[in-house]
C-alpha cells in the first residue's frame, strides 16, 4: 500500500458536477452565468475563495427543497468508478476522508452511501429559517476561504502517508498538509493543478491502483 489515508474531494471529483453551478442553474441562466464565471476564477486560483462564497450562496438564495434536490443529485452523479474504489481502498485498511468547499447538508447522503462516517466528512453548513428559507452560512469556516483545506487536512490528523485528491486550486491549497496531492483531471483538467500535483488521474481506477500499488 502506497498511501495509508486519502482525503477526497467532491465536486468534480467524487461527482460529476460542481454543486454551486447546478444550484444557480436552477435560478435561470443569468444567475448561472455569473456563477460559473466566478467559481472558474476561484478554482483557477485567479479569484480568493473567501470573495465569492457568501456572494455564490446570496444570489442563489437556496431553500430546503433546492438543498435535498442537490443531495439527491450528487447521489445520480457520483463518477464511474468512484464507489468500487473507495469500496477497495477500505477493503485494504485505507483511511478516507472527505473535504470540500460544498454544503455539508448536502454531502451527508453521499459520505454515508461511500461509507465515510460523519466526522471524516468536513464542508460548510448553512442555515435555515423555520420556513426553510436560506439564512446564513457558517463564515466562520475555514472552508469557505482558500486555505480551508490545508486547514481540515491537518484537523483530520490521518495517518500516514496521506494522499489528497482534487481538481481545482482550492484542494492543491492542501498540498503542504499532505504527503502528496493527485489532480483529478476526469472531469476538469486545470493546467497549473496539474502541473503542481505529484500525480495525475484520470480515473477512478487509476486512483485505486496509485494507493494500493
Amino acid at each position: 500500500m502506497r498511501y495509508r489515508s486519502v482525503i477526497l474531494d467532491v465536486d468534480s471529483t467524487l461527482c460529476a458536477i460542481e454543486g454551486i453551478d447546478w444550484l444557480a442553474a436552477q435560478r435561470g441562466a443569468e444567475v448561472a452565468a455569473r456563477i460559473a464565471a466566478v467559481t472558474e476564477r476561484a478554482m483557477n486560483g485567479e479569484l480568493p475563495l473567501e470573495a465569492v462564497y457568501g456572494q455564490r450562496l446570496a444570489l442563489v438564495d437556496p431553500d430546503a427543497t433546492l438543498l435535498h434536490r442537490l443531495a439527491e443529485h450528487y447521489l445520480e452523479t457520483i463518477t464511474p468508478g468512484a464507489e468500487a474504489a473507495v469500496r477497495a481502498m477500505r477493503e485494504a485498511g485505507v483511511e478516507l476522508a472527505i473535504v470540500s468547499g460544498g454544503i455539508r447538508q448536502c454531502l451527508m447522503p453521499l459520505a454515508e452511501r461511500l461509507g465515510v462516517p460523519d466526522e471524516r466528512l468536513m464542508a460548510v453548513s448553512v442555515y435555515l429559517d423555520e420556513d426553510g428559507l436560506y439564512s446564513a452560512f457558517d463564515d466562520r469556516s475555514p472552508l469557505a476561504t482558500d486555505i480551508g483545506k490545508e486547514w481540515a487536512a491537518r484537523q483530520l490528523a490521518l495517518p500516514g502517508p496521506v494522499l489528497g485528491v482534487g481538481d481545482g486550486a482550492t484542494d492543491l491549497a492542501m498540498r503542504p498538509a499532505v504527503d502528496a496531492f493527485a489532480a483529478f483531471a476526469a472531469h476538469a483538467r486545470r493546467d497549473h493543478v496539474v502541473a503542481a500535483a505529484d500525480h495525475v488521474v484520470e480515473s477512478f481506477e487509476q486512483l485505486t491502483s496509485l494507493v494500493l500499488s
